[in-house]
């Protein structure tokens, strides 16, 4: 048992991280409910015990483009969530996901000699793999999370410990509610769910086609799952088109949806764990695109795909991404052809993930380290 007396610090920086981040230290407090944490996150950080010095709404930007124009508020949280580890003094740090900013983070730390812990590689096998070498000499412990990353990083010579997939957790803890369509006052049409992202820049430019598509498909009742992260103002154009948003309950609306169309990230694996046939959808501006063109070395971007090794859900990416190409995807989706296919994908999805319990193990993993 660790000393009652133990601080970590925890820093995620968007939603989905947020989420792993909570869930986590849930498990490290389940064993040693004295245990200390302070670091950037959000609600979900927050409600399991987390002290939050940062909200990462402060850092929270995706894409070339959008980091660049917003590079001196970012840097200047940094320097400021530096000086507050320094002063918080914690017997580690562990970093959730988001790697732009939390690998020059690592750097920071491993120059003032504190121990860190790295729960959900950056997604390095990607592009600029080599960025696997600074993992090397700046992380102490890294915890990988897809079934193939333990592989990659072999091919660096690093260790790292797969500890199961943390969606695959949420999404079997999960209990519909018997009473969702009664309580939001759903009519009994199937439900084509829209989920648009977490992040601003995301909603202002996804949501826009989502909502022409919807306006296609009057045979479902179409339900846009909002964060409540986001200003409620970003989906008023739902409201005018009399389509449903419902805030924070995207659990729900998934396990009672027929079909989906979800912005590429955390979603995707999550709408593929609740089996619903869906269309992965992204757009980003113009230069953005074309940096990332140039860079990423994998056949595909969505989680599904990618750790089914091949084509499960179908990608619509920038260009691609148009209300006719979308509308014709979800009718074949809406096929029985088209759901058993995209259901068959899911089960190998589901097999190579294996059973849940990665936050316990993760928790396990940090614990023993700390030992050391």
């Amino acid at each position: 048992m660790l000393p009652t007396a133990t601080k970590l610090y925890i820093i995620s920086g968007e939603r989905s991280g947020d989420l792993h981040a909570s869930n986590l230290v849930k498990e490290l407090k389940r064993t040693a409910p004295g245990l200390q944490l302070r670091g950037i996150g959000g609600n979900y950080s927050q409600e399991a015990g987390v002290e939050l010095y940062k909200s990462y709404s402060e850092i929270s930007w995706m894409g070339f483009v959008e980091v660049f124009l917003n590079i001196r508020k970012i840097l200047a949280v940094m320097r400021a969530v530096q000086e507050d580890i320094l002063h918080y003094q914690p017997e580690a740090v562990i970093l959730v996901d988001f790697g732009g900013f939390n690998m020059k983070m690592a750097k920071f730390l491993k120059e003032k000699n504190i121990k860190v812990i790295y729960y959900i590689s950056p997604k390095i096998w990607a592009w600029n793999q080599k960025r696997a070498y600074k993992i090397k000499k700046y992380v102490d412990l890294m915890l990988v999370v897809m079934p193939f990353e333990p592989d990659f990083y072999k091919k660096f010579e690093m260790e790292v410990t797969y500890v199961g997939n943390p969606v695959n957790d949420a999404v079997h803890q999960h209990v519909a509610d018997p009473e969702f369509r009664s309580r939001y006052d759903l009519d009994n049409r199937p439900i084509l769910a829209v989920l648009a992202g977490s992040r601003k820049q995301e909603v202002q430019v996804m949501l826009h086609t989502m909502l022409v598509v919807a306006q296609r498909f009057p045979e479902y009742q179409s339900i846009v799952a909002a964060v409540g992260n986001l200003p409620d103002a970003y989906y008023d154009a739902c409201r005018q088109q009399g389509i449903r948003v419902i805030t924070d309950d995207t659990y729900n609306v998934l396990s009672h949806a027929s079909l989906a169309v979800v912005t590429s990230g955390t979603a995707s694996l999550e709408t593929a764990l609740f089996k619903v046939p869906q269309v992965v959808v992204y757009k980003t501006n113009w230069l953005t695109y074309q940096i990332a063109k140039r860079l990423v070395t994998i056949p595909f971007v969505s989680l599904p795909n990618l750790i089914a090794d091949k084509q499960v859900v179908a990608e619509l990416l920038q260009g691609e991404y148009t209300p006719d190409k979308v509308e014709q995807q979800l009718r074949y989706l809406a096929s029985e052809s088209g759901r058993i296919q995209v259901l068959n994908g899911y089960s190998l999805i589901q097999e190579r993930l294996g059973k849940p319990g990665a936050s316990g193990k993760a928790a396990q993993s940090v614990f023993s380290f700390l030992k050391m």
